[in-house]
């Protein structure tokens, strides 16, 4: 089991926190995502190491940024 958390700006509303939700859960290996809407922290959970330009991506997909 592998954890990773990111800072996603541009989040206001519940909507936000399940497009967030929705693109990232849709990466292979993804076991659940995790939005703190207030912070902007995003926990992912996988069964195996996920690449952190693949969570950008579905970030950016689902219209926000991850910070840097």
């Amino acid at each position: 089991m592998a954890t990773s958390t990111y800072t996603v700006t541009g989040m206001t509303c519940g909507h936000c926190v399940g497009s967030v939700q929705q693109e990232i859960g849709k990466i292979d290996g993804v076991t659940s995502v995790d939005v703190d809407l207030a912070s902007g922290l995003v926990k992912v959970e996988s069964a195996a190491p996920i690449a952190a330009a693949a969570v950008v991506a579905a970030v950016d997909e689902a219209g926000y940024e991850v910070a840097s």
